[in-house]
């Protein structure tokens, strides 16, 4: 049975190729963006009339998640995939050098803005049949794998893993699976045309991971093929 999702970020990368794989298979996407209206969002929505959903959305802005919320009124939502995400400049994250201002702007975009659109749509995700609510995050957030280098993008990841977490614990009784993806070090604009996988590849194996998930990985941190990986 097609399901609804809704992506942040859904313009670019991992958030555009979850996107186009899951209009290939002909799911409903609710596709969230600054401009969701522009580039290969607007070539897509030609193509999809009406399986592709633009929602204008600003994830650090709450009036803009506000406006978004109401703008998708009640429509039920199966996935909520927390994608929206920014690395921060790649010469001031050495743990004796450190852009602070740039720390806070990572921190809005990839800690504070996940929390923010969970809460608001929540109550879309509750009335869906999935009830699942994703968010990309990083193996780079890995305390356990002993880290160097990268410090803003890291302690980012590592703080929207425990505010998942804490999110997840807070609404563990409503039946709302919550779950933290590494997406592999994939071929974006982030991770260089160095990296192991395609976007493509990265959101086939995503889309099966999650669909093959529910309350009993809530709060689980794996990898794009659903492999455990240490806090």
């Amino acid at each position: 049975m097609p399901q609804t999702w809704m992506i942040t970020g859904a313009n670019r990368g991992i958030g555009l190729a979850i996107t186009m794989e899951l209009l290939r298979r002909g799911d409903q996407v609710v596709a969230a963006a600054r401009n969701p209206w522009g580039g290969a969002l607007a070539e897509l929505a030609a193509e999809h009339t009406s399986a592709l959903i633009p929602l204008e959305l600003d994830v650090t802005s709450d009036d803009s998640v506000a406006a978004a919320k109401a703008a998708l009124g009640d429509q039920p939502l199966d996935v909520l995939v927390n994608n929206a995400g920014l690395y921060g400049p790649r010469d001031r994250q050495t743990g004796l050098s450190v852009d602070f201002d740039a720390w806070r702007e990572v921190f809005e975009v990839n800690v504070y803005a996940p929390v923010r659109v969970a809460q608001a749509f929540l109550p879309n995700v509750e009335a869906g049949a999935g009830r699942k609510i994703a968010t990309i995050s990083s193996r780079m957030g890995s305390i356990g794998s002993n880290p160097s280098g990268s410090l803003i993008y890291r302690s980012s990841k590592t703080a929207v893993n425990m505010a998942m977490v804490v999110f997840g614990n807070a609404i563990r009784e409503r039946d709302v699976s919550v779950l933290l993806f590494h997406p592999g070090w994939v071929q974006t604009d982030m991770g260089g045309g160095a990296a192991d996988i395609t976007p493509t590849e990265s959101a086939s194996s995503l889309i099966r991971t999650i669909d093959a998930s529910g309350m009993a990985q809530t709060n689980s941190f794996r990898s794009w093929t659903g492999e455990a990986i240490p806090w």
